[in-house]
């Protein structure tokens, strides 16, 4: 990937700034970042936008500092008991 998410991005066609909260990489190898703009609209975010990783430029490295997870962010747990009381 060209940029971290965190990183301050600019669509090098559209002039949109933000910042790169989000990445996907699609079958066919096409890499899109989720940009959330950082001005407000009627004193709310604006939706997060998906542009093409070759149509943006970093405008600032590390923009927002993305915090690690200290946990186990999750995954298959235990089955929960049944409820069934007819057991």
């Amino acid at each position: 990937m060209k940029f971290n998410l965190g990183d301050k991005v600019r669509d090098i066609v559209t002039g949109f700034k933000g910042v790169a909260t989000a990445v996907t990489i699609w079958l066919n190898g096409c890499c899109r970042y989720g940009v959330q703009g950082t001005q407000l609209k009627d004193g709310r975010p604006t939706e997060l936008v998906w542009i093409d990783e070759e149509q943006l430029e970093l405008v600032s490295a590390k923009a927002i500092s993305v915090k690690k997870r200290e946990k186990d962010p999750g995954g298959p747990r235990p089955v929960a008991p049944s409820r069934d009381p007819q057991r």
